[in-house]
This record gives structure tokens, C-alpha cells and sequence, in this order.
């Protein structure tokens, strides 16, 4: 597979079922949480990579910095710039692959990602973007799942279903463990904060709601889903799909409740 044809099908990916749903739904307190981090504040200029639907780059833009959005994917920024309309805020949407960043060394004052960027197949290309763009003495914030939580344990669940990755590509929830950002960003980047901390979901009656709520928004999931069907084992995803959300459900099975462990890593750029 061509670097072209992995690109389209990545777009092609998170296009599907509607993943602006599922931050509406549960996702929207992480983009606030990585900009707190970050300590964005007015005039800076900021860069949110694999910036989905805004849930960064909006409250970044909230606090008077100068926002730039990119995303491999023009169908969550569209969506982005209706809630940016919607919040009254103005920010610049860029069409970017978060491996190659079509904008200059040192452009920015802060670079940040939350659960986005953690998707691009090849990270060491990844943490070198994060860098050149990035101004000497400037802010290197990501927030991405750990290995050992929910989503971890999801993307392990589907792995026996999925196609096979591509040659280099790296599991995204590697990005979640602390070695794994020390390995990436070297000595370019120190990382004064590095911390573990949980979303709490509680959208949903039933735990199984949760793993339908997947199956029809999120793009990894449904891509996942459409290769078991194509294999004949579709029957066999949905019920690995149905233990695995009662296994992570801390509520009840009227009152569902789960906990997504994420990693906040927020350094300075030498």
C-alpha cells in the first residue's frame, strides 16, 4: 500500500458513522483539560494536529490564543468550523497529515493533540513534526489513551478482527505510556507533566449501548466490524464487543458507568 493510498484510507476511516456524535456525547471535556495543561493564554499561537471536530483548538481559541486546526480528515473539520460558528470564535482550519505538517519550523508557541494525532501510524514522524513546528522554548502538549485502560483494551479486542496494519505502523495506544513519549521525543522535549487521569462515562443505560454507540459512530470500529463481516465473523465481533463492555462497565446494568484512563504529557521544547 502506497503512503497515498494509507492516507485515503485513513480519511475514508474517521469519515464514517459520526464521530462528532461521540464527542458531543462523551468526548468533550478532553480538549479543555489538554489546553488547562498546556496554560494556553492570549497571543499564543497554537496548533492543534488531528484536531477533529475542534475539541481543542475551540477552548483554545476560547482564551484569546491564535488557533490553527489541522486534520487529516475534512469532513470533522467541517463539522469543527459549525461549532466554532456556533461558540463564536474564530480559528484557521488546515487540511494536514499529522506526519508531514505543511507549515514552517518553529511556527508555533504551543503544539498540541488530544486523542488525534496518537492515530497516525508512524509516531517517531509524528513526535518529529510535533518538534520542527514547534518554537524552541515552546509547549509540546499530548493527551492520549493508555495502553492499559478501556480504549487499550478495545483496540486489543479488535485486533483479531482488524486487517492487517500497515509495514511501520505503531499501536496507537502507545502514545498513552510514559516511555513510549520519552522514546518518541528523546531529549528534544522535557516533559514536566506526565500524569494518569480518567474520563468518566455515563451516557449510556446499558453497557452494551456503549458497544453500539461504536459500531455506528466511531471509524476504527466500524472498519473493524465491516473486515470481520467480509470474514464471516461478524456474529463473532458483536459478542466479543458485548463482553467486552460488560467487563469495563463500573455502574450497573440499568445505570452503566466507564472509566477511559488517559495520559496528559505536556514538556517544553529545548
Amino acid at each position: 500500500m502506497t503512503d497515498t493510498e494509507l492516507k485515503a484510507r485513513h480519511r475514508k476511516m474517521w469519515a464514517s458513522g459520526d464521530y462528532p456524535a461521540m464527542v458531543e456525547t462523551f468526548l468533550l471535556p478532553l480538549g479543555p483539560t489538554l489546553v488547562q495543561a498546556c496554560a494556553i493564554s492570549p497571543g499564543m499561537r497554537v496548533l492543534d494536529v488531528a484536531s477533529g471536530t475542534g475539541n481543542a483548538s475551540i477552548p483554545a481559541a476560547q482564551t484569546g490564543a491564535d488557533v490553527t486546526a489541522s486534520d487529516l480528515t475534512p469532513e470533522l473539520s467541517q463539522a469543527g468550523r459549525k461549532r466554532a460558528v456556533a461558540e463564536g470564535v474564530t480559528l484557521d482550519w488546515v487540511e494536514a497529515d499529522a506526519e508531514n505538517l505543511p507549515f514552517e519550523d518553529g511556527s508555533f508557541d504551543v503544539v498540541m493533540s488530544s486523542i488525534g494525532a496518537m492515530f497516525a501510524p508512524r509516531h517517531k514522524a509524528v513526535a518529529d513534526e510535533f518538534v520542527r513546528v514547534c518554537r524552541p522554548g515552546g509547549t509540546i502538549g499530548m493527551l492520549n489513551w493508555t495502553p492499559e485502560g478501556m480504549i487499550g483494551a478495545l483496540f486489543r479486542m479488535m485486533g483479531p478482527f482488524a486487517p492487517p496494519p500497515p509495514p511501520g505502523a505503531s499501536p496507537a495506544p502507545l502514545w498513552g505510556s510514559e516511555e513510549h513519549v520519552a522514546e518518541m521525543f528523546g531529549n528534544r522535549v522535557d516533559f514536566g507533566t506526565l500524569r494518569r487521569e480518567e474520563l468518566k462515562i455515563t451516557a449510556f443505560e446499558h453497557p452494551r449501548d456503549y458497544g453500539e454507540h461504536f459500531k455506528a459512530c466511531y471509524g476504527p470500529a466500524i472498519a473493524v466490524r465491516a473486515n470481520a463481516e467480509k470474514n464471516g465473523q461478524a456474529d463473532e465481533f458483536d459478542a466479543a464487543l458485548d463482553a467486552f463492555c460488560d467487563e469495563w462497565n463500573r455502574g450497573s446494568d440499568e445505570n452503566a458507568r466507564f472509566e477511559k484512563e488517559y495520559l496528559i504529557a505536556v514538556g517544553i521544547r529545548a
